[in-house]
C-alpha cells in the first residue's frame, strides 16, 4: 500500500476513495477515526491504495478532483 493523499476531513478522503472506486481502484482510508482535534490538533486523513494502482489513482485525482 501506497498513500496517495492526505485530507484535512474524513469526509473529503472518502470522496477521494468513493471517486477512485468508481474508477475500478480500490482505496483505503487510514486515520479517519483520529481525525479530532486533540488538543487543537487535527491529524490528516490518509488515501492509500495498492503499489500498482498509484500513478493511475495519481492520475484520476489530478485530473477530477480541481
Amino acid at each position: 500500500m501506497v498513500e496517495i493523499g492526505r485530507y484535512l476531513t474524513a469526509v473529503e478522503a472518502d470522496l477521494a476513495r468513493l471517486l477512485l472506486g468508481s474508477h475500478g481502484i480500490e482505496a483505503v482510508i487510514l486515520d479517519g477515526q483520529m481525525n479530532n482535534f486533540y488538543g487543537g490538533v487535527a491529524l490528516p486523513v490518509r488515501l492509500m491504495v495498492d503499489d500498482e494502482d498509484e500513478a493511475e489513482a495519481r492520475a484520476i485525482l489530478e485530473r477530477d478532483v480541481a
